[in-house]
């Protein structure tokens, strides 16, 4: 006999019962369910979302009843006197017109400073004339400052006079105010007079329409 033929002759011969005992060991395998196979739905067009916009409540503002503010009083104010006006001269054309040609000048007038006056803080800036035989602003060099002279002088009408106008008298007491025009001139008060006396020169003075040219503060 075969290799072959032996196999099969002693499968042949095994019993029955061991057959369906190695049948009924192994499992049978359940068969899966069929899946239906259903058609893709066409979907349609999404609905559209309606955009809800929250309704806006108007609020109205009470209105409040304005109640007027106490303005609070400058005690400052209240108490500071009242501006006088100034008393002015009564002037003719000709001294008028002396006036303005001397406001002119005084515009373009140099300013008369000392030899090295820019040199020591000691000289100051007043005025010195130089008489030294070689000083320079004696010798009028142009890089000196400028030396006084004639040529810059003022009105005769005008010398002497307050920019205002008025000439000034210097006074110490009442006696002293009585002699004062007030149309032409206008005092002014020394400087070694008391607050006392100030204060009676002054109410005078306003009574009598006389400009005081320093008045100050009391």
């Amino acid at each position: 006999m075969m290799p072959g033929q032996k196999k099969q002759a002693i499968k042949a011969d095994a019993p029955e019962h061991v057959e369906e005992g190695a049948k009924a060991a192994v499992p049978e395998k359940k068969a899966a369910p069929e899946r239906k196979r259903t058609a893709p739905q066409k979907k349609g067009p999404a609905p559209e979302k309606k955009e809800t916009v929250p309704e806006k409540k108007e609020t109205v503002p009470e209105r409040k009843e304005a109640v007027p503010e106490k303005k609070e009083e400058n005690k400052e104010e209240a108490a500071a006197p009242l501006r006088r006006k100034k008393v002015k001269p009564s002037l003719d054309d000709e001294m008028r017109a002396a006036l303005e040609a001397r406001k002119e000048r005084t515009a373009v007038q140099p300013a008369f400073r000392r030899h090295e006056w820019f040199r020591y803080k000691k000289l100051g800036e007043k005025w010195r004339r130089p008489r030294a035989i070689t000083n320079k602003q004696r010798i009028n060099r142009k890089y000196r400052p400028a030396k006084v002279r004639v040529g810059y002088g003022k009105p005769a009408l005008t010398r002497g006079l307050h920019p205002s106008g008025f000439r000034e008298v210097l006074i110490f007491n009442l006696k002293d105010l009585e002699r004062i025009d007030p149309s032409i001139e206008a005092a002014r008060i020394g400087a070694t007079v008391g607050t006392r006396t100030r204060r009676t020169i002054l109410e005078a003075a306003d009574a009598k329409g006389i400009r005081i040219l320093n008045r100050g503060v009391l």
